[in-house]
């Protein structure tokens, strides 16, 4: 049975990383949807998988189909991704917002934290959810595998590739956005700190 995993993610978070790994494994569809469907759906575009469609799966393409939603800490993620007007209508937020924007207002603007409830409380009836936490999949990679019930091959396993960004040093033209970020981004970061490495979320 071949595999499909939806890779879900609000970006700057692994997501394109874990596709291409799990491209070892089955067909992969990267998904920025703010909202799970409660009934799995196939996708609206299959070339540009950016969004869950309306149309339920039928039941064996269903059983063969995996999501998982990869997370991480949205300071890290925001300085990363949140910089492009198409990215931001991608995870479906006003895309004129701004870093500045969101510090200025001492909000979450883009609404993340949203975003993570979404799927971390998921009402999916029909289908599971594995929230991953992407600063432990490269140490914790086997037991991703061992998850997934997936064959484990080091050859295989994704390496990390540091930013050529410094977050939280001088280097970096962004370095003052990190301290009020992180400060706006408090409540986020300790739920996801208190959260394990894959929480399976079951649907039904």
């Amino acid at each position: 049975m071949k595999r499909i995993f939806y890779i879900c993610s609000f970006g700057g978070s692994g997501s394109k990383m874990l596709c291409s790994y799990l491209k070892n494994f089955g067909k992969t569809y990267h998904i920025h949807s703010r909202r799970p469907p409660k009934k799995l759906t196939s996708i609206t575009n299959p070339k540009n998988s950016e969004w869950f469609g309306e149309d339920i799966l039928p039941i064996e393409e269903n059983k063969k189909t995996t999501v998982i939603f990869i997370y991480r800490n949205p300071v890290d993620a925001i300085l990363s991704r949140f910089y492009g007007q198409g990215h931001l209508g991608n995870i479906q937020t006003d895309p004129t917002t701004t870093m500045e924007d969101v510090v200025l207002a001492k909000e979450d603007l883009y609404g993340v934290d949203e975003f993570f409830n979404n799927y971390v409380k998921a009402q999916c009836q029909d289908y599971d959810i594995y929230c991953v936490k992407y600063e432990e999949i490269f140490d914790k990679i086997e037991e991703l595998d061992k998850a997934l019930g997936l064959p484990s091959h080091s050859y295989l396993h994704p390496v990390k590739k540091e930013s050529k960004y410094k977050w939280g040093t001088k280097i970096d033209k962004r370095y003052d956005l990190v301290e009020p970020l992180t400060e706006i981004y408090k409540n986020l970061i300790h739920k996801m700190d208190n959260m394990p490495f894959i929480k399976l979320h079951k649907g039904g």
